[in-house]
């Protein structure tokens, strides 16, 4: 048989980028001798095995023997651990991580009993063990941030909590972890690739399989990089607290779009960011858990304390109270009002509050069991406090914003890579939680007040914490992406295309918008299923005519004239793009409760 009929091309369903880095190979493959290197001598056959076997973006021959360095991958598997010896060694070595360790140290008995609770659940043996790079750049001097200095003295600590959790669940999973907080450790680490200017990846061992890295962290790695940047762009997981929207994630478009933030634009896959809530379902909802600050007899009689007829309000600094009175004292009409505002100011406080400082984790948690109500004030945005509350049975009274707020009309906001708009302090509480925990209010409406703390104060309301959020949830679902999600590889299977439901969102609707009305989340690895005719024709959609164009708010469809427009630029895939005219083609999915990043059939 000739190599040349041997070299039909097998169906490119899959992979969407095949097509395009075909055309790419053939008019540039002369461009670096490496090709070359690798057997490609200009034939289609000779693009498609390099394609298919070196660089992973199209489908692998069927004539074509198994790769090598598959058998290779099956040899280095992995198991759970479950004690924390060797990652206390590493990281108490540095200054910069004793915030961490501690919070580490204080949960290390929970983390232990979930990771051995989900080992009962599902079967950790026989996952390949990687190599993983953590590189903090908040953490490195070069940054200017100080946020390891001011850890102790009430500075932000939301990023902090991410990493600790996250370095624990990737250590307790069995992967070779290496963490890198200065620009030195992460030249050391990716010292034998930084000199490879050529087009085609290092042969050999790859130094590292994935990458957690923060926004800051981005910028030194490209630059220590240099030209082998683009060989591991693929492996990066960027964790950005309040997500990065498509039309800022592709440098053209936000340019065009006349997007002046410096963030964004760094052309990754968008599901390569990884917030710290599931608001954004063009990313990925990394996480943390929310912290049980209690000790074994602490959880013994933590029954015994009885629920005062009290409220605290959830605001550690004064002018976060400004302008607050007559919400105030409609809820001191029920009940006692407690704080716990820091320093010395506390000119907004009204008399009648109760303030108790800052408190240690451990005592807010009793103080939290006392009480009845946790009272958001409007800022700060999406914070851990009410899950924390609502798991020590508070209701949350959780502030309307009308209208929401969002980068076009809040400071806090402003030249954030994001155009999302919130609809209340603390939108996953509203959508995820709801009633009886949380409570969605207009504080400016007197009778909408008084009438849910009313209810509140009716009924008794039970502790609850979502799964998501617990030690547990949270090795589950990181679990679950480092074993499917895959950007260096050209087919995207996971989620299964099982899960997909296509719906219609009509114009000035976004997908995200869509599919949470259905109660279903936006699924954007399924876009590229969607884009095709002959895909929509699977779910009853008929394309008479048909045009492509680049844009955040295709595929869409007219439904009068049955024209359907398509997307050419993959990264613009977007989940938040509305249509003015069109009817959006949108892929949702379901989602397990309590677990919003995995679908039903998603472990």
């Amino acid at each position: 048989m000739a190599p040349r009929e041997k070299c039909e091309q097998p169906t490119m369903d899959g992979f969407p980028h095949c097509e395009g880095k075909l055309k790419w190979m053939k008019d540039m493959w002369k461009s670096d001798s490496c090709y070359n290197n690798y057997g490609v001598d200009g034939s289609t056959c000779s693009f498609f095995i390099y394609l298919s076997e070196v660089e992973n973006w199209c489908p692998r021959l069927p004539w074509r023997a198994k790769n090598f360095n598959d058998e290779a991958d099956r040899k280095g598997q992995t198991d759970i651990r479950t004690s924390f010896g060797e990652l206390y060694q590493v990281m108490s070595r540095r200054e910069e991580f004793r915030w961490m360790v501690l919070r580490i140290k204080r949960m290390a008995e929970l983390w232990v009993g979930a990771i051995r609770s989900l080992a009962t659940k599902q079967n950790l043996m026989r996952r390949k063990r990687k190599k993983i790079l953590v590189h903090l750049g908040l953490l490195t001097k070069e940054s200017g941030f100080k946020i390891a200095e001011n850890a102790f003295s009430g500075g932000p600590l939301g990023e902090l909590v991410q990493w600790s959790d996250l370095i624990t669940t990737l250590y307790l999973l069995g992967h070779d972890v290496r963490i890198s907080a200065s620009l030195a450790e992460l030249k050391e680490i990716m010292r034998r690739v930084m000199g490879n200017k050529s087009s085609c990846p290092t042969q050999g061992d790859k130094v590292v399989d994935l990458i957690y890295i923060d926004i800051v962290g981005l910028t030194q790695f490209k630059k220590t990089l240099g030209p082998s940047w683009v060989h591991y762009q693929c492996m990066l997981r960027v964790l950005d607290s309040f997500g990065t929207e498509p039309e800022f994630n592709h440098a053209h478009y936000a340019q065009s779009k006349g997007h002046k933030t410096p963030w964004g634009k760094w052309n990754l896959n968008p599901q390569q960011f990884n917030t710290m809530f599931p608001h954004t379902p063009d990313n990925s909802f990394l996480g943390f858990v929310v912290e049980q600050h209690l000790n074994a007899s602490d959880i013994r009689h933590i029954d015994d304390i009885k629920r005062q007829n009290q409220s605290l309000v959830y605001g550690k600094v004064d002018n976060f109270w400004k302008d607050k009175r007559k919400y105030l004292d409609i809820i001191h009409s029920y009940t006692e009002v407690h704080g716990t505002v820091h320093g010395t100011s506390t000119v907004h406080l009204p008399a009648y509050v109760k303030n108790h400082g800052i408190l240690s984790g451990r005592e807010l948690q009793f103080l939290l069991r006392e009480t009845k109500l946790f009272v958001g004030l409007s800022f700060p945005y999406e914070g851990p406090a009410p899950l924390e509350a609502i798991a020590n049975g508070c209701a949350f009274l959780n502030p309307k914003f009308t209208p929401p707020k969002s980068s076009k009309n809040t400071d806090f906001f402003k030249g954030k890579p994001t155009l999302r708009e919130l609809p209340s302090q603390h939108p996953y509480a509203e959508v995820y939680i709801g009633q009886p925990h949380v409570w969605t209010v207009n504080i400016d409406n007197a009778v909408e007040v008084d009438r849910a703390v009313r209810s509140i104060l009716s009924q008794k309301i039970e502790p609850y914490l979502p799964y998501e959020f617990t030690c547990e949830g949270m090795l589950q679902r990181v679990n679950a992406f480092i074993e499917n999600q895959d950007f260096c590889h050209g087919q995207v299977m996971w989620p299964p295309l099982s899960a997909l439901q296509v719906k219609l969102a009509n114009p000035g609707k976004s997908c995200k918008q869509m599919c949470q009305e259905e109660k279903l989340i936006c699924e954007p690895s399924f876009f590229q299923h969607l884009n095709k005719d002959k895909d929509l024709a699977r779910f009853g959609l008929e394309c008479h005519t048909a045009e492509s164009s680049s844009d955040t708010v295709v595929p869409a469809f007219s439904e009068a004239r049955g024209h359907c427009i398509f997307q050419s630029d993959l990264l613009l895939f977007s989940c938040a793009g509305a249509h003015t005219s069109l009817k959006r083609i949108c892929p949702c999915r379901d989602y397990m409760k309590g677990q919003v990043a995995l679908c039903k059939g998603c472990l």
